[in-house]
């Protein structure tokens, strides 16, 4: 007696406790259905004629589909993997199989099984623990209706599933209401779409499609009842990693569904002796999932979408709005040129190198982003030079600080000129070296004063006096200190604005002389359509990346607004000509000549900058635009004796490398499309023979604390 009275309270207490717990459970449940006005007045709970909207059709998180223009598939996101499908979608077997061993008498009972409560509680008092619980489908609807709400923010979650008599009565009023408003099929299709499956599957669909690659319509006897015994425990019965005991509770299902008249007794016993038949698919899901090598542009319509207030007021709505999914997103990208811009990149830049190119195309006069790729592909395995960094766009949009674009830059400056009066036949002395004339006039009044700052030429060779054409063809660095000494810098970087123009961190462009030589940190999609602006005449858009985007509201789409590009005249049409006929200049007989198009109209600009960190090819046809970047991203590898692409290079001009790319790109993207002209001008020939581009000054840093080379230098006579 002194060993057996300690263990027989033990096991008093132990009945107490489930008993009590076990009443807690029942009042929660009992006393709604029979004194819910009571309570209401008391202001317990809420009016029961408060249900929310969305528990009749609740948003659930589904996969959001990226296509390109074409419609085709570029990436499959989500936060939760779940298809959303209708009840006649689901095979029969699942139905009846959930039915069976999670509520039996669903069919039979309003929101509360009272059978089923007083079972649970007779269960719970003879085992001397909570091993059954009352609720009802239904309830369990409801309570994964306020899970999948709270996402993935924790103390919401938190809320939802916490077992207190309040949350039970809020759950219950719910569910008699549920009941009434949807019936029994609603709810149970609802149940199967919300429910989690493990495995990161949400709802019957993609359950089906993680465990046995096939549609839930589709589902056999027993890989529905493996499913439907998942959903009380989607670890402990995880077929992938616990077969025995998932297994066990298949068997249990089938047995159920026997027993409740679902399926004879010989089909259960059949089905018990089969194996679990998975043919498991693993999750695909983000942007690494993207074809075409269409990673980086994936996350940028993901940036544009987080960031556009169009999509939501706020950063959370945006974002609620992005992880709920069920979206299809349409976006601007253009098959064709994307797998131009994939196969051009890997052809002439590899992997491995120790640098990496970045290219962007857009399209003139819409500014629809129609490619985007580099040459280190999306991912986080650093050893095999992936990285999730976009190289073609600024920090705002899920890249770095810039690059600077040498003599890119220098049509900027011409167009600022042309539409300040400046004839293209103008003439400057252009010396092979020279200081920054000082001072030069600034925005607001202000002057820059900086005396003794030297620039130079690529070639000594190249000594004026030049014109326009001439200077720009050879990219003659001191005909542009010069142009923008006398024009002032303030229409310099107000017409880089117009052109969308500007610096890849966010800051403002530095009012300093230095900026007519590309000194100022830009991205390649700022640079292709600031160009495109040429390409269209002088009308600037502003890129735009989504077409469409549609979101699932139950078995409905509706259409969503989208950013729409903003276009507006930078320049005048006389001036876009004349950059134009400049700029085709330089393809003909420049430094660009090996970017020309066979056949086909267009233009561009050469560009390397300080110490050949950078190179670039900006360039367009009348319909299509791309800017051209190859550099060493951490902006430490000079791009000196190297060898890129499989190709040694002494030293890399925008002409030999980024030209080439820029070429095969846009050979590609542009086949088998229209091959418009230009509106040209007449600028009486000022050229030489000359084909060197000089683009070096050598002085020191805004703050005069260290030497530097300002721009860039490029040219074909070291092409190789």
């Amino acid at each position: 007696m002194h060993n057996t009275r300690p263990t027989s309270l033990r096991e008093a207490a132990k009945f107490l406790g489930a008993s009590v717990l076990a009443g807690a459970v029942m009042a929660g449940l009992a006393v709604p259905a029979v004194g819910a006005l009571g309570l209401a007045a008391k202001g317990s709970v809420e009016s029961f004629d408060e249900l929310p909207a969305n528990m009749k059709t609740p948003p659930l998180s589904q996969r959001t589909t990226i296509l390109d223009a074409d419609g085709g598939r570029i990436a499959t996101v989500y936060s939760r993997d779940r298809t959303v499908v209708g009840i006649e979608q689901m095979s029969p077997y699942v139905r009846k199989a959930i039915v069976a061993i999670e509520d039996s008498r669903f069919y039979e009972h309003g929101a509360v099984d009272l059978k089923g409560v007083l079972r649970a509680l007779d269960r719970n008092a003879r085992s001397g623990e909570v091993t059954q619980g009352g609720s009802t489908l239904t309830q369990q609807y409801v309570k994964n209706v306020f899970v999948e709400e709270a996402g993935d923010d924790p103390t919401k979650v938190a809320e939802a599933t916490q077992q207190t008599i309040g949350r039970k009565i809020r759950e219950l009023k719910f569910a008699i209401q549920v009941e009434k408003e949807l019936g029994k099929k609603k709810i149970l299709e609802n149940y199967l779409n919300i429910t989690f499956f493990g495995q990161q599957a949400y709802g019957v669909e993609a359950a089906s499609q993680r465990y046995f690659s096939k549609s839930a319509e589709d589902l056999e006897l027993r890989e529905a009842a493996l499913l439907a015994g998942l959903v009380q425990s989607p670890s402990r019965y995880d077929p992938v990693n616990n077969e025995a005991q998932a297994v066990e509770r298949r068997n249990l299902v089938l047995q159920r569904m026997a027993e409740v008249g679902d399926i004879s007794p010989a089909d259960a016993e059949r089905a018990k002796k089969q194996p679990l038949g998975l043919k498991v698919s693993r999750p695909q899901n983000g942007c690494i999932t993207a074809v075409r090598d269409a990673g980086f542009f994936c996350d940028y319509v993901r940036q544009v979408f987080l960031d556009d207030p169009v999509f939501g007021r706020t950063e959370e709505e945006r974002a609620r709005l992005w992880n709920r999914g069920g979206l299809t997103i349409r976006t601007t990208l253009d098959p064709q040129a994307q797998e131009s811009v994939r196969a051009s990149v890997r052809k002439h830049v590899y992997q491995s190198d120790d640098v990496a190119t970045a290219a962007t195309v857009v399209e003139p006069g819409t500014g629809r982003i129609l490619a985007m790729g580099q040459s280190r592909p999306y991912g986080v395995d650093t050893e095999k030079q992936e990285t999730t960094l976009n190289l073609s766009v600024g920090s705002d949009k899920g890249g770095g600080a810039g690059y600077q674009p040498g003599s890119t830059f220098k049509p900027i400056v011409a167009a600022a000129a042309l539409e300040q009066g400046t004839p293209a036949t103008k003439r400057y002395s252009s010396p092979y070296e020279m200081d920054y004339p000082t001072p030069v006039s600034a925005c607001d009044g202000a002057t820059w004063n900086e005396p003794g700052v030297p620039v130079e030429n690529e070639n000594e060779s190249e000594v004026g006096p030049y014109g326009m054409t001439e200077a720009t063809a050879k990219s003659v660095n001191t005909y542009f200190v010069q142009l923008i000494s006398e024009i002032g810098i303030c229409p310099v970087t107000g017409m880089a604005k117009k052109m969308g123009v500007e610096r890849a961190d966010g800051r403002e462009m530095q009012q300093a002389p230095s900026i007519a030589l590309g000194t100022q940190e830009v991205s390649p999609l700022t640079m292709a359509s600031g160009y495109a602006a040429f390409a269209a005449r002088g009308m600037y858009c502003t890129p735009v990346a989504v077409e469409s985007v549609t979101r699932q509201v139950g078995d409905r789409s509706e259409p969503l607004k989208v950013p729409k590009s903003a276009c507006s005249r930078a320049m005048s049409e006389t001036t876009a000509d004349t950059v134009n006929t400049l700029l085709r200049g330089v393809v003909e007989d420049g430094t660009g000549r090996q970017a020309g198009l066979d056949g086909r109209p267009s233009a561009g600009k050469t560009g390397t900058t300080d110490f050949r960190y950078a190179a670039w090819f900006v360039g367009y046809t009348p319909n299509m635009a791309g800017a051209v970047w190859v550099g060493d991203p951490a902006h430490e590898r000079k791009m000196i004796d190297i060898s890129i692409g499989g190709q040694w290079h002494s030293k890399v001009f925008g002409g030999a490398v980024p030209g080439p790319i820029w070429r095969d790109m846009m050979s590609g993207a542009l086949s088998g499309k229209a091959a418009p002209d230009f509106t040209l001008v007449n600028i009486p020939d000022d050229r030489g023979d000359g084909a060197g581009d000089g683009n070096r000054e050598r002085g020191r840093d805004r703050n005069g604390d260290r030497d530097l080379d300002r721009g860039g230098d490029d040219g074909v006579r070291d092409a190789r």
